[in-house]
C-alpha cells in the first residue's frame, strides 16, 4: 500500500461517523489498523502534522489524554502559520483535551488561539463562552455569548448562556426573558425547554425546570435525555417531580409516558404501593403493551414481600420476552419463597442470556449461599470483585463468607482491608466502611464512621441511607440508636418490605432488631406504606 493510499484509508476511516467518539460501537481491530497506519505514516515523516493531528483524535477518542496531547503538540509544533484552518482544529482539540484532564484556564488559552485563526467561529465562541462562565469571568462570558447572537439572531445557545450569565448577576427578571425568549424561538424543540430547565434550576425554581422537562417529553415522546433529567432531579427534589408529574396526568390522564416516568421514580426511591397503581393504571387503560411493565410490577410485588403476586407479573413478562433480568426476579422470588433449586435454576438462566451481568451473578451468589455452597459462593462473589473492582458491597458479603462460614477470618480481613481501601470519601454512605470495619471488629470506628454521617444531616429523601444506619447500628448493639434511624427510614417513606423483614445477608440488613418486640410495632405504625 503506497503512502497516500495509506493517508486516504486513515482518513476514510476517521471520518466514518461516530467512530472515534463512540468508543463502544468500535473494532479494537479497526483501531489497532489505523494506529499502525498513522505509526507508518510517522516513520515515514517525523513532521507530518496531519498525521499527529488524526492520531491525536484517535487517542482523545479512546480516553488516552496523555498520549493525544503530546500528539497534538508535535502537530501544533510542525504546522505552518499560513495553514490557518490546521491550527484552528489543533488548538481547539488541545483545549478539550485540556478540559477533560481538568485544566480550564489552559483550555481557555487554546480556545482563544483558535479564535485567532477562525474568528466567527460559532462553535468555538460557545465553547469559550461557557469556560468564561465556569471560571467565574462573567463579562467575558457575556461579551462571547452577545456574540453569539450577532452570529445568530436566534441562537439557542446565546439566550441559555446570557439567561446563565444573569442569574450569576442576580438579574433573574432578565434571566426569565431570555429563557422565555428561547422557548418562543423553538416551541417544537425539547432541546429549548431542556436549556430552560436547566436555567431555571440555577435559579432554585426547581418546579419550573420540571415543567420544563416534561413539556420536553410532550414535544418528544422519544426523548431520553428528558427522562434522565427528571430522574436526576428527583434524587434531589423528588416531590417537586413527583407533584409535576402528577399535575401533568391531571392536563392529560391518557398519556401513558407520565404514568410510566411517575412509575419509575416512584419505584426508585422505594415507594413500591404508588408505583403499582401508575403500572396498573397502564395496563387497564391499555395505555401500553409492554412486558417491561409486567417485570416491573413483579419487583414492585417483591419488595412488598406479596410473592403470588410477583409471580404471576413476572411469569407475564417471561412470557413475552426471555429477557436475563426478568431470569434474576424470578430467582429472587423463589429464593424468598425457599424454592433454593428453581432459584438456581433462574439464575443460571439470567446469567445463559447476560453473562456478564453484575445482578445475575450476584443473584447466582446468593443462591448458592443458600445452598450451602460457602467455597463455590466466595468463588462466585470473587468473579464479581474481578468485574466490578470498586463495589464495596461485593468485598463485604464476600469477607463475611470467608470469616463467619468458612471460618478464614484471616483472608477474610484481606478482602474488608482492600474494602476500605477503595477510591470513596469515608464520609459517603455509599463506601460502606463503617460495615467493613464493622466486620473487622472495629467497632468503635464503626460507630464513629456512622455518627458522622447521620451527624452530618444527610439529604435522605427516601430513608435509604437511615436504614443503612440502623443496620449497622443493629450490628453494633446499639438498639436505640437503630431504632431510631429505622423510624427515620420510614418516615422518609423507606418501603422495602423485604429488605425490613427477610433480607439478611452479612452485616447490611437489620435482622438483629426482627426479634425486639419494638420491630413489628414500629412497622405497623407505618403500615400505610405497604398496604396497596
Amino acid at each position: 500500500m503506497n503512502r497516500i493510499s495509506k493517508l486516504m484509508l486513515s482518513t476514510s476511516i476517521l471520518l466514518m461517523p461516530g467512530l472515534i467518539e463512540a468508543q463502544s460501537s468500535k473494532s479494537q481491530e479497526v483501531i489497532d489498523a489505523v494506529e499502525k497506519v498513522y505509526n507508518e505514516e510517522l516513520q515515514e515523516d517525523a513532521r507530518n502534522y496531519n498525521v499527529y493531528f488524526r492520531r491525536a483524535h484517535l487517542y482523545y477518542g479512546q480516553n488516552q489524554y496523555l498520549r493525544a496531547l503530546s500528539d497534538i503538540d508535535n502537530a501544533i509544533k510542525y504546522t505552518p502559520e499560513s495553514d490557518k484552518d490546521m491550527l484552528s482544529q489543533e488548538y481547539a482539540l488541545r483545549a478539550n483535551i485540556y478540559i477533560m484532564t481538568d485544566r480550564k484556564q489552559e483550555a481557555l488559552a487554546d480556545i482563544s488561539k483558535a479564535l485567532e485563526y477562525e474568528p466567527t467561529s460559532y462553535t468555538l465562541l460557545y465553547q469559550r463562552g461557557n469556560l468564561e462562565y465556569e471560571l467565574g469571568n462573567y463579562a467575558k462570558a457575556k461579551a462571547d455569548f452577545q456574540r453569539l447572537s450577532r452570529i445568530h439572531n436566534r441562537s439557542l445557545e446565546s439566550l441559555i448562556g446570557l439567561a446563565r450569565v444573569a442569574v450569576k448577576e442576580n438579574n433573574l427578571g432578565l434571566a426569565n426573558e431570555y429563557v422565555d425568549e428561547a422557548v418562543a424561538f423553538y416551541p417544537a424543540e425539547s432541546e429549548a425547554y431542556l436549556r430552560r430547565a436547566s436555567v431555571r434550576q440555577l435559579m432554585g425554581n426547581n418546579n419550573g425546570a420540571v415543567d420544563d422537562m416534561i413539556l420536553a417529553i410532550a414535544v418528544d415522546k422519544n426523548s431520553g435525555k428528558a427522562m434522565a433529567e427528571l430522574v436526576n432531579m428527583a434524587n434531589t427534589d423528588y416531590n417537586a417531580v413527583i407533584s409535576g408529574l402528577s399535575n401533568a396526568i391531571t392536563q392529560a390522564p391518557n398519556i401513558g409516558i407520565y404514568y410510566y416516568i411517575r412509575a419509575m421514580i416512584a419505584q426508585a426511591h422505594y415507594h413500591y404501593v404508588a408505583a403499582i397503581a401508575d403500572y396498573n393504571t397502564i395496563i387497564d387503560k391499555k395505555l401500553y403493551n409492554y412486558h417491561g411493565i409486567h417485570a416491573k410490577l413483579a419487583e414492585c410485588y417483591y419488595s412488598l414481600c406479596d410473592y403470588t403476586a410477583a409471580l404471576d407479573q413476572i411469569n407475564t413478562a417471561l412470557g413475552q420476552s426471555r429477557t436475563g433480568s426478568y431470569f434474576v426476579t424470578s430467582s429472587k422470588i423463589y429464593l424468598a419463597l425457599g424454592n433454593i433449586e428453581p432459584a438456581k435454576l433462574y439464575a443460571e438462566r439470567a446469567l445463559l442470556e447476560s453473562p456478564d451481568s453484575q445482578q445475575a451473578l450476584m443473584q447466582s451468589a446468593l443462591c448458592t449461599l443458600a445452598d450451602g455452597d460457602y467455597a463455590m459462593a466466595s468463588n462466585q462473589l470473587g468473579e464479581l470483585i474481578i468485574n466490578t473492582p470498586n463495589n464495596p458491597v461485593n468485598y463485604i458479603i464476600r469477607a463475611w463468607i470467608i470469616g463467619d462460614k468458612m471460618k478464614q477470618q484471616s483472608d477474610a480481613t484481606g478482602f474488608l482491608t482492600r474494602c476500605a481501601a477503595l477510591e470513596y470519601d469515608e464520609t459517603d454512605y455509599r463506601s460502606y466502611l463503617g460495615f467493613a470495619l464493622e466486620l473487622m471488629g472495629q467497632k468503635e470506628q464503626a460507630r464513629e464512621w456512622i455518627d458522622n454521617i447521620i451527624a452530618a444531616k444527610p439529604a435522605d429523601i427516601d430513608g435509604r441511607i437511615h436504614y443503612l444506619a440502623a443496620a449497622l447500628y443493629s450490628h453494633l448493639g446499639d438498639f436505640e440508636k437503630a431504632f431510631d434511624c429505622m423510624q427515620q427510614s420510614l418516615e422518609r417513606g423507606y418501603a422495602n418490605l423485604y429488605d425490613w423483614k427477610v433480607y439478611d445477608v452479612a452485616n447490611l440488613s437489620v435482622a438483629p432488631l426482627r426479634a425486639d418486640a419494638r420491630f413489628d410495632a414500629m412497622l405497623n405504625n407505618y403500615d400505610y406504606l405497604f398496604k396497596q
